[in-house]
């Protein structure tokens, strides 16, 4: 089957099809002998994540619910739970008990995972042919590599098996089989995204990555799943928004010199020119430093950081690893605790000299890849080829920047090419603005799939923390998102958290008289869970807040379903004789959809 983008999903259930079947059917067209797919999600997995998104949308409705049935692919190496998480080594494998964060976060959404797929061993290649489950072919070519490591992700999403899948990238993971397949690759400033259930590559510079058949929904999908974990200590909020830099006035840099093939470098060429009188200026610029930063990832004791995700195989069962990947994680008996330290401080000093870049120019241009191997070649000189089609992708994580890989053209031969455009960290708010122009601009297929997107499809408003101080505030009824008061929170800068349920002690009631129609929560030992959504709210706007109050209604204490003690709305006890208790409904807003 193929449907397409989200807008295609979300149009067809609103004409009224049944996602049981037809996610069933989606689901029955996965071939178990196609080397993208590692584990296709089961009838009775499908059962389970479709029984959870009708409670989702008896609590919340469907038109609060952004993903309602869309489905999706997960790398590998990224737990979901009841499968297994083999990061491509079979005497690795385990049966992740919880969803990693990222993917608790779109099944809370309503996004439903139809499988796992393959991936170059712990992640580690460019190439997508460093797998015991197979190679995964070029969708273009079947002769030429997939990119990798998230190759399996890359063909499912190009052949329009599913609109997106998550990638992880932290060398180029996502970027190179974007860029090969002719699909979007979306990879966020390190630590936008929380890392927890994730197979770490390296730790310090992974990021969970989204490849997606347009801009659009690549930027939708990172914009609800970033946000801190306490589970990942490395995970950062977004902080406030610069001002946009429309394309217009954008400086755009590009390499001074570049080393790609023959048919690369008139394409690249080609789009340039084109970009040039949309921009204020594009500038050729030296790359020496940035390949010095990208060197520090490959020929550096950054190799060092790889062990640890493999360690328990690669010290306890060697001969499990894929002999190409031992070879790498060899590397790094070459350096010491002393080598380590040195490159760090020569890794500060590259820092501040890269970050001079941002003085002259507002986001880098480049080609996603120098050419593209086929998988004979990869399988001649596995390593040579797998660094080269780094050139362009090693230095970004390393120096904490974001970036987004798209389609710019095709090829004489009808192969994709792709450029990427690189920025500094947090601005993938801006990376995705000019992106889709672009996209907009080079009408290509998406994939293979014949579908292209629109241009103008609206992309995602992007949540960022409150500033300062803040508490945390639930909220159960006229202030939930898409309610006749929730604009009374965003007044007062809170910013949403999570949608969640108290502690089973509550009971909800319907209050008589109040305009706008409101509810009213207390705790009773017989009561039952009740959704409810928190906010961040800033502490010196609380007062002000709770200024607007009315009675019946209060601030007190309200108990987690997770055991988190917050402040939340409860109400006196008087006004609940004369109100109709709902607690059956299980929350406001289910209560008001059905009446």
């Amino acid at each position: 089957m193929l449907i397409g983008t989200f807008d295609d999903w979300k149009r067809a259930y609103h004409e009224g099809a049944d996602p049981a079947l037809l996610l069933e059917q989606q689901r029955q067209a996965f071939q178990a002998d196609d080397t993208a797919w590692i584990s296709i999600a089961s009838a009775n997995q499908l059962h389970a994540q479709l029984q959870a998104l009708k409670t989702l949308e008896a609590q919340h409705g469907r038109a609060q619910i952004p993903l309602f049935g869309i489905p999706f692919a997960v790398k590998d190496n990224i737990d979901v739970a009841g499968f297994a998480t083999t990061a491509a080594c079979p005497a690795f494998a385990y049966t992740a008990q919880v969803d990693a964060v990222a993917v608790q976060r779109l099944k809370n959404a309503g996004a439903i995972v139809l499988g796992k797929t393959n991936l170059d061993q712990f992640a580690t290649g460019l190439v997508g042919t460093r797998s015991p489950y197979g190679v995964v072919p070029n969708t273009w070519d079947e002769t030429l590599i997939s990119g990798g490591s998230s190759s399996g992700s890359a063909s499912v999403v190009a052949r329009g098996l599913v609109p997106f899948a998550l990638s992880t990238d932290t060398a180029g993971s996502g970027r190179v089989p974007a860029a090969f397949n002719q699909i979007v690759g979306l990879k966020p400033t390190p630590g936008a995204v929380p890392s927890t259930g994730l197979v770490p590559a390296c730790r310090t510079l992974d990021c969970i990555g989204v490849l997606a058949l347009n801009v659009a929904d690549s930027a939708t999908v990172l914009a609800l799943m970033e946000g801190v974990d306490a589970g990942d200590s490395y995970s950062q909020p977004r902080p406030a928004l610069a001002q946009h830099t429309p394309l217009a006035q954008l400086r755009v840099g590009v390499p001074q010199t570049r080393r790609l093939s023959d048919a690369y470098e008139a394409a690249f060429h080609t789009f340039v020119a084109r970009l040039q009188p949309q921009t204020q200026a594009v500038q050729a610029i030296a790359f020496d430093t940035l390949q010095e930063v990208a060197n520090l990832l490959y020929y550096g004791p950054w190799v060092a950081e790889r062990v640890v995700g493999a360690r328990s195989i690669y010290e306890a069962q060697p001969e499990a690893l894929l002999p190409v990947i031992r070879q790498v994680l060899d590397v790094h008996q070459r350096f010491t605790a002393v080598d380590t330290f040195a490159a760090q401080y020569r890794l500060q000093a590259l820092q501040q000299q890269a970050e001079k870049i941002w003085e002259t120019v507002d986001v880098l241009c480049v080609p996603s890849t120098p050419r593209h191997p086929s998988i004979a070649e990869v399988q001649a000189d596995p390593i040579a080829v797998n660094s080269e089609l780094g050139t362009y992708t090693n230095f970004v994580n390393l120096l904490g920047w974001s970036a987004i890989a798209i389609p710019a053209s095709q090829l004489p031969n009808g192969l994709p090419f792709g450029i990427t455009l690189i920025a500094p960290a947090w601005r993938e708010p801006d990376l995705v603005r000019w992106a889709q122009q672009l996209e907009a601009q080079a009408p290509l297929s998406a994939g293979v799939t014949g579908l292209h997107s629109k241009p103008t499809a609206p992309l995602p408003a992007w949540q960022v923390p409150a500033q300062g101080d803040t508490l945390e505030l639930a909220v159960v009824g006229a202030h939930l998102r898409g309610m006749p008061l929730n604009h009374e929170l965003l007044a007062c800068g809170a910013r949403f958290r999570e949608a969640t349920h108290t502690a089973p002690h509550y009971r909800l009631y319907a209050l008589s008289g109040t305009v706008p129609a409101k509810p009213g929560l207390a705790r009773y030992e017989d009561g039952a869970a009740i959704a409810v959504e928190v906010w961040d709210m800033p502490v010196a706007n609380l007062g002000r807040f709770v200024a607007g109050v009315p009675a019946p209604l209060g601030i007190g204490t309200v108990r987690l379903q997770d055991g988190r003690a917050v402040k939340g709305f409860i109400c006196e006890g008087f006004a609940l004789t004369q109100a109709q208790d709902i607690t059956a409904w299980g929350g406001w807003r289910a209560y008001c959809n059905a009446s």
